[in-house]
C-alpha cells in the first residue's frame, strides 16, 4: 500500500494546481446543489415492522385525519384566575378562531366545549389538527399559529406549545461550535509549531466536510433522512478531516526537519506512510459506519451511510489536496532551526521529550499502568449496569423551550401520564359490519381497567367505519418503567376483543414508538457488537501480522464503550452534573445512542491505535528492543495522537450544548468516548500491555502469517531516501509544476 501512496503522491505534488481546483470546483457544484436543491428533513424515527408504525401506517392509509401531525396548544389562567371567566375564554376563543384560518390547519379543539381543563380551571389545551404528517407542516403555518395565540398573550395567559408538529429545528454552528473549531486550530498551532500548517488541516477539513455534508443534503432529496444524521456526518467530517490532515502534516514535517530533506519526496514519504495509517484507519471508520446497516433500523443505515460517506471523502481529501497543499507552500513548511521538530535525535527525528518520559514510565512500571486504568474505567463503567433505552419526550428539551414549558404546564394540570398519551388503532375491515361498534365498546372498556390507565377518551372512526382509535392517558410519564409495562400489558391482554371478532389491534403513539425503537435496539445490539468485534480482529490482524495486538485492541475498545456509556447513563439518566451539561431532566439514554456509539467509536479508536502501534512495530521491525520500540512509538507519535484527541474532544464538545438532547448526548459520548480510548486506552493500557507482552505481542502463527497479504503501512518497501535535496530554490513552491 505504502508503495502505491508514494507514487500516487508524487504524481499529485507534480499536478497540485490542477488537483487543488477539482476539488474547488467539486465544493462549488456539490455545494450548490445541497443548497438549492436540498430535501425535507424528518424528525421522525419510524422502524418498519414495528407494532407502532403498522398502525400509524394504518392510519395514513385508512384514517388520515388522525395521522396528521398535531400542535397542542396549553393555556395557563393569569395568576389568581380561572379559564372559565369570560374575559379569558373570549380570548382565548379569539386566538382560535385565527388559528383555525392558519394553513394547513383542518381542525381546532376548543377546551371550554371539549372540557380538556385541569380541575382547578388554570389550565387547559386545544389541539390544532394539520392536513399532513407532522415532518410535512410547514415552519410557516407554526409560525402563523403562534401569532395567532396573541389575543390570549394580550390578556395575561400562558401560552405554550407542544405536540407531534411542534419539534423544534435542529441548528448548528452556534458559539459552542464555533468555539470547538478554534480550539481546533489553537491545537493545530501548538502541536506543529506553525500557524501555516496548523492551517492547512483546518482548510482542507473545511473543504471535505462540505462537500460531504452538502453532498448529503442532496441525497435527502431522494431518501428520507433525519435531521440528525446531517449533524453526526458534519461532526465526524470535521473530525476526522482535520485529524487526517493532521497526521501526514505532521509526518511531513517532522521529516522536513532532517537535514538535506527534499520537499516533493517528503510529501510523498508523509502521504505513503502516514497516509497509509489513515486509509487503514479511514477505512475501518466506513465499514463500522456502514455496518449500523445491519442493525435492520432504516433511519439509522441512512445515518450511518451518511457519515461514512463524509468520513469517505475525508479521506480522499488527505491522500490528494493535502499533499497538492503541501506542494503549494513547499520550503515555507520546513521547521527553522531550534524549533522542537528541527531538533535531531540519534534515530535522526524529533521525538518529543513528554513523549519519552512518559514511554519510559510505562515501560519501567507496566503492571501499574495497567490495572490502575482499568480499575478505574470499570467504575466509570458501573452505571452502565442500569441503562435504560428511549426517545427523548418533550421533557428533556430546553428548560426555557415552550416545549418543556408545555410538558411542565400538562403534567401539572393533569398530571405525568397526560405527556405519555397512548392510542389502541382497531382495524375492523373483517370484523362484520354489525360488530364493529360493540367490539370497539369492549376494547375501550377493557383498556380502561388496566390497573395503569388513568383515563380513556371517547373512540373515534373513519367515515367507513372500519378503522377506529380508542385514546388513553397513563397514570405514569412516557419515560417510567410502570408505563411500558402497561404498554407490554396492553399488547398481551387488552386487545382480545378486537383479535377475537377477526379484527387487529395495535397500542401505538409517541410513547408506545419509543418503547418500541428501544426494544428493537436493544436485540440488535449483540449482533452489531459481534460484528464490530470480529471486524476488528480481522483488520489489525492484517495490519500488524500479529494474534495478540489485535486481541488487546477489542479488549481496550470494549472497556472505552463501557465506560463511556456509564458516563452517558451518570449523566443524562440519572442527572448528575445536570446543570453543568444543561440537561433539563434525567430521562432514558437515546435508543440509537449505543449503536452509534460502538460503531464511531470503533473506528476512531482504530485511528490512535494504527497510528501509534505501526510507529511501535516500525521501529521493532527495525531491530530496535521491544520495550525501546514502544518508547520510541510514543515519542514519535504520542503527541500527534495527542492533538488530535484533544482536536476531536473539541470538535465534538461543541456540541454538547447544543439545545436538542440527542445532538446533545452524542456529542457528550464521543467527547467522553474519545478522551477516555486516546489517553487512558491508546496512550497507557496499550503501552502497558505490549511492555508485558514484549516479543511475544508480534508473535503470529506461522500458517496465519503465509496466509495474510502485505500490507506494508510502515513504508518498508519504499525507494531510500535521496541524499540531495531535489526542490528548486523557489522557496513558495515545491519545484516546478509538472
Amino acid at each position: 500500500m505504502a508503495g502505491r501512496l508514494y507514487a500516487w503522491a508524487r504524481w499529485v505534488v507534480r499536478r497540485r494546481g490542477r488537483v487543488v481546483a477539482v476539488w474547488l470546483l467539486m465544493l462549488v457544484v456539490i455545494g450548490g446543489l445541497g443548497i438549492t436543491l436540498h430535501g425535507k428533513i424528518s424528525t421522525e424515527f419510524d422502524v418498519p415492522g414495528v407494532e407502532s408504525q403498522q398502525a400509524q401506517d394504518l392510519l395514513k392509509k385508512q384514517f388520515p385525519e388522525a395521522a396528521g401531525g398535531v400542535s397542542r396548544v396549553v393555556f395557563e389562567a393569569p395568576e389568581g384566575d380561572t379559564l372559565a371567566t369570560p374575559e379569558v375564554r373570549a380570548a382565548i376563543g379569539a386566538g382560535l378562531k385565527r388559528a383555525a384560518r392558519v394553513p394547513h390547519v383542518i381542525q381546532v379543539a376548543d377546551p371550554s366545549k371539549t372540557g380538556t381543563v385541569s380541575r382547578d380551571r388554570t389550565i387547559g389545551y386545544a389541539d390544532v389538527r394539520y392536513d399532513d404528517i407532522p415532518q410535512n407542516v410547514p415552519e410557516s403555518s407554526k409560525d402563523d399559529l403562534s401569532r395567532a395565540m396573541d389575543p390570549a398573550r394580550d390578556a395575561g395567559i400562558t401560552v405554550e406549545f407542544g405536540g407531534s408538529a411542534s419539534t423544534p429545528p435542529v441548528e448548528v454552528g452556534g458559539p459552542a461550535e464555533v468555539i470547538g473549531v478554534v480550539v481546533a486550530f489553537v491545537v493545530l498551532a501548538v502541536a506543529l509549531g506553525s500557524l501555516l500548517a496548523a492551517g492547512m488541516p483546518l482548510v482542507t477539513a473545511l473543504v471535505g466536510v462540505g462537500i460531504g455534508v452538502l453532498g448529503v443534503q442532496f441525497v435527502s432529496r431522494f431518501i428520507e433522512m433525519t435531521n440528525t444524521a446531517t449533524v453526526l456526518a458534519l461532526m465526524l467530517g470535521l473530525a476526522v478531516g482535520i485529524d487526517y490532515a493532521l497526521f501526514i502534516v505532521s509526518r511531513h514535517r517532522e521529516q522536513l526537519a532532517e537535514p538535506g530533506s527534499d520537499v516533493r519526496d517528503s510529501i510523498a514519504r508523509a502521504t505513503a506512510t502516514a497516509g497509509s495509517a489513515v486509509v487503514f484507519a479511514g477505512v475501518t471508520v466506513v465499514v463500522a459506519l456502514a455496518a449500523l446497516s445491519a442493525v435492520g433500523v432504516p433511519f439509522l443505515t441512512v445515518m450511518g451511510l451518511a457519515a461514512a460517506a463524509t468520513v469517505l471523502v475525508a479521506i480522499l481529501v488527505a491522500l490528494s489536496l493535502v499533499p497538492a497543499v503541501l506542494a503549494l507552500a513547499g520550503e515555507r513548511l520546513r521547521p527553522r532551526r531550534g524549533r522542537v521538530l528541527g531538533r535531531r535525535s540519534a534515530e535522526g527525528g524529533a521525538p518529543g521529550a513528554w513523549g519519552l518520559a512518559w514511554g519510559r514510565a510505562v515501560t519501567r512500571a507496566p503492571l501499574l499502568f495497567l490495572l490502575v486504568p482499568v480499575v478505574a474505567l470499570l467504575a466509570v463503567a458501573a452505571p452502565a449496569h442500569g441503562l435504560r433505552l428511549g426517545l427523548p419526550s418533550n421533557e428533556t428539551q430546553p428548560v426555557s423551550s415552550t416545549q418543556h414549558k408545555s410538558y411542565d404546564l400538562l403534567a401539572k394540570g393533569f398530571g405525568p401520564g397526560f405527556n405519555a398519551t397512548l392510542i389502541v388503532v382497531a382495524d375492523l375491515h373483517d370484523v362484520p359490519t354489525g360488530q364493529r361498534a360493540g367490539v370497539v365498546k369492549q376494547l375501550a372498556g377493557t383498556v380502561a381497567k388496566d390497573p395503569g390507565v388513568a383515563t380513556v377518551t371517547p373512540p373515534t372512526a373513519n367515515k367507513e367505519r372500519t378503522v377506529s382509535v380508542v385514546g388513553l392517558v397513563p397514570k405514569t410519564g412516557p419515560d417510567a418503567t410502570a408505563t411500558s409495562d402497561m404498554v407490554h400489558r396492553l399488547r398481551d391482554h387488552g386487545t382480545g376483543a378486537v383479535t377475537a371478532a377477526g379484527g387487529t389491534a395495535y397500542v401505538a403513539g409517541a410513547t408506545a414508538g419509543a418503547i418500541d425503537v428501544s426494544g428493537k435496539l436493544s436485540d440488535a445490539l449483540p449482533l452489531f457488537v459481534a460484528i464490530i468485534v470480529v471486524l476488528a480482529l480481522l483488520l489489525l490482524c492484517l495490519a500488524f501480522r500479529s494474534v495478540l495486538v489485535p486481541l488487546k485492541a477489542v479488549l481496550g475498545f470494549l472497556l472505552s464503550i463501557a465506560a463511556s456509556l456509564g458516563a452517558v447513563v451518570w449523566v443524562f439518566q440519572y442527572s448528575h452534573l445536570g446543570g453543568v451539561f444543561q440537561v433539563a431532566a434525567p430521562a432514558p439514554v437515546v435508543a440509537f445512542l449505543p449503536v452509534l456509539l460502538i460503531g464511531v467509536l470503533f473506528g476512531l479508536a482504530m485511528d490512535y491505535e494504527v497510528f501509534l502501534v505501526s510507529r511501535i512495530r516500525e521501529h521493532y521491525h527495525h531491530g530496535g528492543d521491544a520495550r525501546e520500540a514502544i518508547v520510541h512509538g510514543i515519542a514519535r507519535s504520542g503527541r500527534v495522537v495527542t492533538a488530535a484527541a484533544l482536536i476531536m474532544t473539541a470538535v465534538f464538545g461543541g456540541f454538547i450544548f447544543n439545545h436538542d438532547p440527542i445532538i446533545k448526548s452524542i456529542g457528550f459520548a464521543l467527547t467522553v468516548g474519545v478522551l477516555i480510548d486516546a489517553f487512558v486506552v491508546r496512550l497507557t493500557v496499550v503501552p502497558a500491555v505490549l511492555a508485558l507482552l514484549g516479543r511475544h505481542a508480534w508473535w503470529v502463527p506461522r500458517w496465519l502469517d503465509r496466509t495474510l497479504p502485505n500490507v506494508d503501512i510502515e513504508g518498508a518497501d519504499l525507494p531510500p531516501r535521496p541524499d540531495a535535496p531535489l526542490a528548486t530554490k523557489d522557496t513558495g513552491a515545491a519545484g516546478p509544476r509538472g
